[in-house]
Order: C-alpha cells, then sequence, then structure tokens
C-alpha cells in the first residue's frame, strides 16, 4: 500500500465522542505531557477523543453494556492523527531523550518498541475506528486495576498475562468480552487496544487534527 496515496485531511465520517456518549471520560494522554515521550504529540490540538462514526456507535453500545454493570468508559486514545504517528517513529529514530523510560518501559530499550509491536509505524489509530480505554467503577471513581496501567509497555499488558492478581484477569477479560461482542477486535500485546472489525476506512489514514473546531468546520 502506498501510504501517502492514502492520505487525507477529510473529517466528515467522524465525530466527537462525547457528543455520542456523553458518560465517557478522557483522558487524552498524547494532549498531556505524561506519555511515553513526555511532550505533547503533534496533531493533538484538544483533549477530546474522536472516532468514525461506525466504531462511535459500536462503542455506544458497549458503554451502555457497561453502565448497567456499574462502569464508565474512559479514554485514553481514539482517532490519531498520522503526523502523531510520525512523532513517534522519528522519536524512536533520531531522539536521544529516554527520560519516561522508568514509567512507560522499563525493561525495554526504546528502538524494541517498535520492533516488539508496541508503536506502530503505520497504526490503525490514524484510519478513525481504533480506541485505548478502560473501564471506571461507579462505585469508587476510579480506574479499574488491570494490573499495568496505560502505554505500560511489557510482557506484563499482554491481555493473556497471566502472572497478576485474578481479579485484575477477570477485569482484562471483563473488558474484552464486552469489546469483542461488540465488534472490535483486540490484539496481542495490549490490554486497552481495540479495533472494529469491520472498520469503514480499512486502507484510509487520516492526518486532520484530534480538534473538536475542525470536526466542525
Amino acid at each position: 500500500m502506498d501510504y501517502h496515496q492514502n492520505l487525507t485531511m477529510n473529517p466528515s465520517g467522524f465525530v466527537l465522542l462525547s457528543d455520542v456518549i456523553p458518560s465517557i471520560v478522557q483522558e487524552i494522554r498524547y494532549f498531556s505531557t505524561y506519555n511515553f515521550i513526555g511532550d505533547r504529540i503533534d496533531g493533538y490540538e484538544e483533549p477530546c477523543a474522536i472516532l468514525t462514526k461506525e466504531a462511535a456507535r459500536a462503542l455506544k453500545t458497549v458503554s451502555n453494556e457497561m453502565m448497567v454493570q456499574g462502569y464508565r468508559l474512559k479514554i485514553y486514545d481514539a482517532y490519531r492523527p498520522a503526523n502523531a504517528v510520525k512523532h513517534f517513529v522519528l522519536w524512536g529514530i533520531e531522539d536521544t531523550d529516554v527520560r519516561m523510560k522508568p514509567y512507560f518501559y522499563p525493561d525495554l530499550q526504546k528502538q524494541e518498541l517498535f520492533a516488539k509491536g508496541y508503536i506502530a509505524k503505520l497504526s490503525s489509530h490514524s484510519r478513525g475506528s481504533t480506541v485505548d480505554l478502560t473501564l471506571l467503577d461507579m462505585a469508587t471513581g476510579k480506574e479499574v486495576d488491570m494490573g499495568s496501567p496505560f502505554d505500560y509497555f511489557s510482557e506484563k499488558s499482554h491481555p493473556d498475562y497471566k502472572d497478576i492478581t485474578e481479579e485484575q484477569y477477570e477485569n482484562r477479560m471483563k473488558l474484552q468480552h464486552v469489546m469483542v461482542r461488540n465488534g472490535f477486535k483486540p490484539i496481542d500485546c495490549e490490554w486497552w487496544h481495540f479495533t472494529l472489525e469491520n472498520e469503514p476506512y480499512p486502507d484510509t489514514y487520516f492526518e486532520f487534527p484530534v480538534s473538536s473546531a475542525y470536526l466542525r468546520k
């Protein structure tokens, strides 16, 4: 696939996730500096989650199911502009900065993050139907304990990793089962990452900014 042939700025098939699911909690990490690079990432102009209409609809069903069980969805990342992924890649190749290593990849060299699949040079997030999320317990107001934090690049974050407590593993499976049941597919190295199986733009990568204003142009 020629990546540049399939790059577009057109946001017409996308929605602001909070318009579809008002109950979501958002902590858009790449807008903040608390991420594996330690800087705000290129393309993140607002801390808001954006998804394709199809992925947002499917996620709304997930949210409805989990609300009944006492959970809200907490979103870390959704649509990710192609230039944000380029920021990751350039950081991986050229940048000697490893200041966030103790928090996000303590056991790996930064170059290994690509080889082991934690960071992709072409990300499904840029196709607009991939979401990184967890569950928030409405009774406590806290994130459910998944055994490792978001973007912790380690075997410990693999969904099927067994050297965690039974409760932590069950929490991962609770999230995975509801996502799969509603048309999302997981990946094998990150418990928080899911892509809509029948994504509407399987070969198109988007580069418009993460911005509610841009979406409403």
